[in-house]
């Protein structure tokens, strides 16, 4: 499996899981959704595989400038 996918111009990274059934890829997709990740799922056979993504919004620096 590819680490990183491209889905509507967009790239995703592969959360190195397999996933064996339905049930258990739409939940652990609904948990990244609800982390604010954007999510993909590929079905090979009766594999799952989640593609996720999310776009920084808020750096934090820390320490004082050079």
């Amino acid at each position: 499996m590819e680490l990183a996918r491209i889905f509507n111009g967009k790239k995703f990274m592969w959360d190195g899981k397999v996933y064996t059934n339905e049930k258990e890829r739409n939940e652990i997709t609904q948990k990244y959704k609800d982390d604010g990740f954007e999510v993909e799922t590929v079905e090979e056979g009766n594999q799952y595989f989640v593609f996720t993504r999310r776009v920084v919004t808020e750096v934090i620096v820390e320490g004082q400038p050079i």
